[in-house]
């Protein structure tokens, strides 16, 4: 089903799974909290993905095992390492300013953020773009009405009959050939035509936009008392340069040998020109990534595992729909460096094309070179196995031969890296989307009745399951306290004995919760209890000594 990206909003919300951060005191673009089920569902994911990874990854593809480890490194690094990534010298975005808000837009996604400004969503229901067919008296009319107040700085409000006189003369002498509406915006954002050309309109007040600027996406602060050049740190904007500086250390304190892969989950910092789409594009983020060392000869063979492992993870954890869609980069979009990258993407609801979830990419050797060359360290790997099954007979019992040998390929190289780099909110912001659904079911009375429902995977609901004494007192809730203390040690449930059995079970299905056990009458008789299912609404009886059981081996079997 098609998704209401206001009603999945404001469920989360009022459900308590995501607020706008700082909201009391008008909240801060690009920043968000998660609620008490936000904060389950994210740690769910996070939690899915380090089982399913790190400490439980999928054989090889010859049927191996993989050795996978994890570490934590610091948000703020030494800035030497950003230098040496290139995050200090190319991270940046083509930014334009308004020259009379003073907005900044990134100059790559304009139109994007164009097509959801006020004042153009105003003005297009006065033509028709296709056709070219416009109503001067229309235009003019929201000129001097509407168009002050939403687009004050605009071209069209601040001189129409200019404009009107620029964009007639354009549609009447190409009558064939109708303007585009990129082409209609630019010249109602154009006073000065033969002067300035055609103009891009800033999407928050009209005015023209200058031309586009390098803008640096890291956060800068200070580490120490002083405030100077030599004190300048980053928040780190993403969590892999820590993970390539410790290769050494980590490559010596764990007897590890290639391939292995080394995760970490963390946040990270970009000072994102114009946040939006909910969380989709925020300023603050965590990622899920894995850094994937291998031999320079095996690297496409565990590009391709590594790609295939993740694109089929999304789908086990029930992103089934046609929206999910991997795209392999064409050679004109890879990294110098890179030799395949494949975007794992999702259609949200407020796009028209699909957005990045993660990417798995070829990184090559790069990372680990770069370090090597601005830190003097060495950031090779020496194969023992190959070295000590080699014939060494050339070497003739040479110490020094041997020695200069084991400096150079097959046992010494530097290891090529595949990244599989997820986004944690980003996921977590997709499975809200594709767990959203409005059905009917029948109400206490058996009148069919609209819920919204959660359908998220059982292994990342928030809820595992809810139990339900029909009485609030006595045996019952007896009963069901002690089902409840049993279940808690080991599963996220709540215990709910307030208002009517039809709308517990709507409130837990708002949420997602996966099951509900009642506690009743015949519970009181022979220890079961019904357990109904949230997607199929079907209901059995179950003894209360086996419940804890059969959660843990349908959470296991999903």
């Amino acid at each position: 089903m098609s998704v209401d990206m206001e009603k999945l909003v404001a469920l989360c919300k009022r459900k308590g799974f995501i607020f706008q951060s700082s909201e009391i005191y008008g909240g801060i673009n690009g920043f968000w909290d998660y609620g008490p089920l936000g904060v389950e569902l994210k740690k769910n994911i996070k939690d899915a993905w380090w089982h399913d990874m790190v400490r439980n990854p999928p054989p090889g593809p010859e049927g191996q095992e993989i050795s996978m480890v994890g570490l934590d490194c610091s948000i703020i690094m030494n800035p030497k390492v950003w230098v040496a990534s290139g995050h200090v010298g190319t991270f940046a975005d083509p930014t334009r300013k308004c020259s009379k808000c003073g907005k900044f837009v990134r100059a790559d996604q304009l139109w994007a953020i164009l097509a959801e400004s006020d004042w153009v969503n105003s003005l297009i229901q006065e033509f028709t773009p296709v056709t070219g067919h416009y109503d001067a008296p229309l235009l003019m009319k929201w000129a001097q009405g509407k168009g002050k107040k939403v687009a004050p700085n605009l071209a069209l409000v601040r001189n129409p009959h200019v404009v009107l006189s620029f964009l007639a003369t354009r549609v009447n002498g190409q009558p064939d050939a109708p303007p585009t509406l990129q082409e209609m915006t630019q010249y109602i954002a154009t006073e000065q035509l033969e002067a300035t050309g055609l103009q891009d309109p800033c999407p928050l007040c009209g005015a023209p936009l200058g031309e586009p600027k390098p803008f640096t996406l890291m956060f800068e602060s200070h580490a120490g008392t002083e405030q100077t050049e030599d004190t300048k740190v980053y928040l780190r904007p993403e969590t892999a340069q820590g993970i390539f500086v410790n290769f050494k250390n980590v490559l010596d304190s764990n007897r590890l040998k290639l391939p292995f892969g080394i995760a970490q989950v963390g946040k990270a910092f970009r000072n994102e020109i114009t946040p939006r789409n909910y969380t989709f594009r925020s300023r603050e983020f965590e990622q899920m990534e894995i850094e994937f060392f291998c031999h320079p000869d095996e690297s496409m063979k565990w590009y391709e595992y590594w790609r295939d492992v993740r694109k089929a993870w999304y789908s086990k954890l029930g992103i089934q729909s046609e929206r999910l869609r991997p795209r392999e980069q064409g050679p004109e979009e890879l990294a110098h460096y890179s030799k395949a990258c494949t975007d794992i993407e999702y259609m949200f609801p407020f796009s028209d094309e699909p957005q990045e979830l993660e990417g798995v990419a070829h990184r090559g050797a790069y990372d680990l070179t770069q370090h090597q060359k601005h830190s003097g360290k060495d950031m090779s790997y020496f194969d023992e196995g190959l070295w000590a099954t080699s014939d060494k007979s050339a070497y003739g019992g040479d110490k020094k031969k041997e020695t200069e040998a084991k400096k150079n390929v097959p046992f010494r190289f530097t290891p090529h890296v595949i990244e599989p780099s997820a986004g944690a909110d980003r996921f977590t912001l997709a499975v809200l989307c594709e767990a959203y659904h409005e059905d009917t079911a029948p109400d206490e009375d058996g009148k069919p009745q609209t819920r919204v429902v959660m359908r998220f995977h059982p292994r990342l609901a928030p809820i595992k399951a809810a139990i339900f004494p029909l009485e609030k007192k006595g045996e019952m809730a007896v009963k069901a306290t002690a089902l409840y203390r049993e279940l808690k040690h080991d599963f996220a449930v709540e215990y709910d004995d307030s208002g009517s059995i039809g709308k517990r079970y709507r409130r837990m299905d708002e949420v997602g919760t996966p099951w509900c056990f009642t506690i009743d009458g015949q519970t009181l008789q022979d220890d079961t209890v019904t357990i109904r299912d949230r997607d199929t609404l079907q209901q059995e009886r179950m003894k209360m000594s086996d419940i804890a059981a059969e959660l843990r081996k349908r959470l296991r079997s999903t």
